[in-house]
């Protein structure tokens, strides 16, 4: 009945790095190259690019943070 179940820290940590630089990629790629593929972006997709690029860097920053430091410290 008690299973001792410990979080892989380092696990979470890389992976939410990953997924924040992704997202960011996305976005900073789609910002570059977008209007020279297909022309003028709409504004929603200026926003859903620029937001994902907030967004990527956010994620990134606290998965490192969070999973990184602040909670194995309270393990």
């Amino acid at each position: 009945m008690g299973h001792n179940m410990r979080l892989d820290y380092a696990t979470y940590t890389k992976r939410g790095f990953l997924l924040g630089v992704a997202l960011f990629l996305l976005g900073a790629i789609g910002t570059a190259v977008g209007p020279s593929l297909i022309g003028q972006l709409p504004g929603w997709e200026q926003t859903a690019l620029f937001d994902s690029m907030v967004i990527g860097i956010a994620t990134g920053f606290f998965s490192v943070f969070g999973f990184g430091i602040f909670l194995p410290l309270t393990d």
